[in-house]
């Protein structure tokens, strides 16, 4: 029987240690895939040993990922944990891998934000700055030394626990655990990404439907207003007071859609730029449709 490979200390280490670089290489196509896959070089060589083995392992490893860089850290622990299972012959396809990945990115990508970028650093940030105003060098080497000292902490420690924890799924292949954390990773993940469509993806048809003429008193009566900072005061006033801006309404074939089925348009140009990477279409392709698709809309008065 053979040894069975194990991923040491050492190993983890100079995955986290690459995994700085994770935005490195980010792409519009795939994103952090790049920094991803040259985090991993180093777990890869030390678990497979044959030129074809480590190809397909980098070739698993190019595939879309992206989420916040520091919390990247617990998925790359979970993918060691299930490399590391994989190569000593247990039955992890590439599908439950990248299942996993793509599920965990997306919820950890909502916690990463609101921690890391608008919590710890505009407080470490006001700490250095204050010590700086009062003519301390100390300030922005506080600001440094912390910044990094908890940015560190956090990525070893999470991704040593994500690769304890990926362990103890892959424990328990026989009774399909990992199956089943695959599957409700995926789902979390599709979930996620469907509730930002209607964030992420925007299209505005200006084609105008209706103009109707607003009764003096709906509208905001320019003329009227005094001149200087007290006509501005009494603009906001008034178009807070819910007036409209001008004495026409104008009704778009984008607000007759918003008031049917918000976001619905939205919803089917995914879909339908989803069923085009279904039949491989190239992504590069589909990205330069839009933009001449949007360009053209727009110059025809359509978009």
């Amino acid at each position: 029987m053979a040894e069975k490979i194990t991923l040491s200390k050492k190993d983890r280490r100079a995955v986290a240690l690459r995994s700085t670089f994770i935005q490195g290489s980010w792409n519009y196509e795939r994103m952090q895939n790049g920094g991803w896959c040259f985090a991993m070089i180093p777990a890869i060589k030390k678990l497979y040993t044959t030129k074809e083995e480590q190809r397909e392992a980098l070739k698993r490893h190019l595939e879309f990922f992206n989420t916040h860089p520091y919390v990247a850290s617990p998925i790359f622990g979970v993918t060691l944990a299930l490399e590391e299972e994989r190569a000593n012959g247990a039955q992890v396809d590439d599908a439950a891998i990248q299942g996993v990945k793509v599920g965990m990115m997306g919820p950890l990508a909502g916690v990463g934000d609101p921690v890391f970028w608008f919590t710890l650093r505009p407080m470490l940030g006001a700490l250095g700055a204050s010590l700086a105003m009062g003519g301390s060098i100390l300030g922005p080497i506080l600001f440094f030394v912390l910044w990094n000292v908890i940015r560190w902490a956090f990525m070893w420690y999470t991704q040593e626990f994500g690769y304890k924890a990926g362990g103890k799924i892959s424990e328990d292949l026989s009774g399909g655990l990992l199956q089943k954390v695959t599957k409700t990773a995926s789902i979390l993940g599709m979930f996620v990404l469907g509730a930002l469509v209607e964030r992420w993806v925007s299209i505005n048809f200006t084609p105008v439907v209706s103009t109707v003429q607003l009764s003096e008193g709906a509208y905001i009566d320019w003329s009227s207003l005094p001149a200087g900072g007290e006509g501005i005061r009494q603009a906001f006033e008034q178009y807070s007071s819910g007036l409209s801006l001008s004495p026409e309404k104008v009704t778009t074939l984008q607000d007759n859609l918003n008031s049917l089925i918000p976001g619905f348009v939205p919803l089917l140009l995914t879909l339908l730029c989803m069923w085009l990477l279904k039949k491989n279409v190239s992504p590069i392709i589909i990205i330069i449709a839009l933009f001449v698709v949007g360009i053209v809309g727009h110059v025809v008065g359509i978009l």
